[in-house]
């Protein structure tokens, strides 16, 4: 099928509920059997079928299931959160002396969990430059277990390229983990440029309404899959019910939704690229950013998520212009039907290569309005900002 097909598709079965369409939220702790023997037997495969709620469910199973079919990978795991699939994906395929190379740009929460508690578990994190491509090779140690992608990066949207990278880490044994949230599998294939697992923070563009949080894994492998989630179930980490049911949900109408969001904005960035008082718009879609050749090659669409630099002004200046916007809500997640707005500058964290701007840096996540409501939004904003810096 094709992808706007699948998404519609994948992971339904009415025959096993009555004929309806969607599968119904299944509220799981215990799981009774008519023998002892059934029991036997279902202990002797844990993870397949029904055996306890936190191994999952027919509406777990049925996400899943969609997931991995989308991506292109073997088997999904969902999990509590976006994070949650983090932890849990770095928890199984690290142990106390290997190593790990942790792109520069990566989410925030994700550089804390490596500097706070894969350190105190001896694991050792070297952070690197996104941009490095095939040069990863040289920071490659016997060790390195696992090389972490985020493409494009938290916050500052560079491009990485995954296969170049892809193509040291397995030349060297080392396994290739991707944040692929961002781009979502309708944007980019992981597994067809060389990813091994591929992580969403399904909260964000899958579950698409901001009201449930939820993470996905999908491996390649189906020995890797075992593993992962070997571990998740042994730290007790699952989804809820109703989130994966909300998952589920979202999942039927991204190919439109996401859609709608790369159109509205680009058409942002495109406007915000012509105004004095930007300096610069860091969005792969467009043709004068520095990835964008990647981007192009790689990836098939981008979604509504980017950031711009300001030209130099005040603090207090910034803040007049976000503080009275209409259209967009000053937030720190994405994926929603409605805008956000953050300032980033001091949520820019850098260890391997420095990051420069000599002005304020924001970040939009462009909801499902009328764009042209947002640029009048964005419009008065700045109205405000020349204001306040007079």
């Amino acid at each position: 099928m094709k992808k706007d097909s699948l998404i519609v598709h994948a992971g339904r079965h009415p025959e096993q509920h009555q004929g309806a369409v969607n599968p119904p939220v299944y509220h799981v702790s215990t799981v009774t059997y008519p023998s002892v023997g059934d029991m036997r037997r279902a202990e002797a495969k844990p993870f397949d079928g029904m055996r306890y709620g936190r191994f999952g469910t027919p509406t777990s199973f049925a996400f899943e299931e969609a997931v991995a079919a989308l991506e292109g990978g073997t088997r999904s795991i969902s999990t509590a959160s976006g994070l949650a699939a983090i932890t849990g994906t770095l928890s199984a395929l690290l142990s106390a002396g290997d190593h790990v190379l942790m792109t520069d740009s990566t989410y925030f929460p994700t550089r804390r969990f490596c500097d706070q508690h894969l350190k105190r578990w001896g694991v050792e994190t070297t952070y690197y430059d996104p941009t490095l491509g095939s040069g990863i090779a040289a920071l490659i140690r016997p060790n390195t277990k696992v090389v972490y992608v985020e493409a494009p990066g938290s916050l500052t949207f560079e491009m990485q390229d995954i296969p170049a990278i892809a193509a040291a880490a397995h030349a060297q044994g080392a396994l290739v983990v991707m944040d692929n949230t961002w781009a979502t599998p309708l944007f980019f294939q992981p597994f067809t440029k060389g990813v091994d697992v591929s992580i969403q923070a399904a909260t964000k563009f899958i579950v698409g309404h901001s009201d449930a949080m939820l993470g996905v894994i999908t491996c390649a492998e189906p020995e890797l899959w075992k593993r992962i989630k070997s571990v998740i179930a042994a730290q007790g980490v699952c989804a809820g019910a109703e989130e994966v049911y909300l998952g589920l949900r979202g999942l039927r109408t991204l190919g439109v939704r996401l859609r709608q969001h790369q159109d509205n904005g680009l058409a942002l960035a495109r406007w915000l690229g012509q105004r004095p008082d930007v300096a610069r718009v860091l969005h792969p879609a467009l043709p004068d950013d520095p990835g964008h050749a990647l981007w192009r090659r790689d990836f098939s669409g981008a979604c509504g998520l980017f950031a711009l630099e300001l030209a130099p002004c005040p603090e207090a200046a910034v803040n007049a212009m976000l503080d009275g916007l209409r259209h967009f809500g000053l937030g720190y997640s994405w994926g929603g039907y409605e805008s956000l707005i953050i300032p980033t500058a001091a949520d820019i964290c850098r260890t391997a290569v420095p990051w420069r701007a000599a002005g304020p840096t924001l970040r939009i996540h462009t909801g499902l309005e009328d764009p042209d409501d947002l640029i009048a939004d964005l419009a008065a904003g700045f109205e405000r900002l020349a204001k306040a810096s007079a």
